[in-house]
């Protein structure tokens, strides 16, 4: 069988994108965060699941992540100019069970057909497998116009080793496994919008200013201090940036 493809499936996997070392660090940083995050409110969000919003204020392991050259060469290719949207790290818990099945660009009142809004990566920290919750899609679903997946659709489970990503459009239909281990399982899923579209997080509040001074350019863009062409998102005439720089260096004559 040949392996996925975003144009052809709406999802892709790239394995060995993280080595060992790199997922030990992030998944031990995010572990401690979780001790203290409750629980989902509701199905969607899940009763035995844990998610850490506003990530990008709260630790910097991720940064490398969200700026890593498959990732904006992905962007690049599929939404063009864009930014963070609703990034998670998420913690499904044993008993869990399977999420509905949805496509993320929903949110957005724009009928289908429609050029792509949403990419997603979907980082596993552990290896995700059928039994502990790995992602599940319906392949081919970014095509489709009203329908919706019936019972008779083809579910894909999503297994691959920590350390890979998984690449999918806002257009597919997806949801979170049922935990049926002993363990739980971490995953960080970095969610993008086009830079012209309302990011579902706030992170211009959510990350304070002056930490964002501190981030490389391409992230401080991801963040929301960027223009989509020819100038939306600029405060008083000029580059969002600018008032970053400003922050950086304090009396700079801009």
């Amino acid at each position: 069988m040949a392996a996925p493809t975003i144009e052809r499936d709406g999802y892709c996997v790239v394995e060995d994108v993280l080595d060992a070392p790199t997922v030990a660090r992030v998944r031990g940083e995010l572990a401690s965060m979780f001790e203290s995050t409750p629980r989902g409110r509701d199905d969607f969000e899940g009763h035995c699941t844990r998610r850490i919003y506003g990530l990008f204020g709260k630790t910097r392991v991720l940064d490398d992540l969200a700026t890593h050259p498959i990732v904006l060469d992905a962007l690049d290719r599929v939404l063009g100019p864009a930014q963070l949207s609703a990034p998670a790290a998420i913690e499904i818990e044993p008993g869990e069970r399977a999420q509905g099945l949805h496509p993320d660009d929903a949110i957005y009142p724009i009928p289908r057909p429609h050029p792509e809004l949403v990419l997603n990566v979907m980082w596993p920290l552990d290896d995700f497998t059928r039994a502990n919750g790995a992602t599940r899609v319906v392949p081919g679903s970014h095509h489709w116009i009203d329908e919706r997946p019936g019972p008779d659709a083809e579910v894909v489970t999503v297994t691959m080793p920590a350390g890979s990503a998984m690449l999918y459009v806002g257009s597919l239909w997806h949801g979170g496994g049922a935990n049926t281990t002993a363990r739980p399982r971490i995953g960080v899923v970095l969610h993008y919008a086009a830079s012209w579209l309302r990011p579902v997080e706030n992170h211009v509040l959510a990350v304070p200013p002056a930490v964002v001074a501190t981030l490389p350019e391409r992230l401080q863009e991801l963040l929301g201090y960027n223009i989509h062409p020819p100038f939306i998102g600029y405060v008083d005439g000029r580059h969002p940036r600018r008032l970053l720089d400003g922050l950086a260096a304090p009396g700079r004559d801009d």
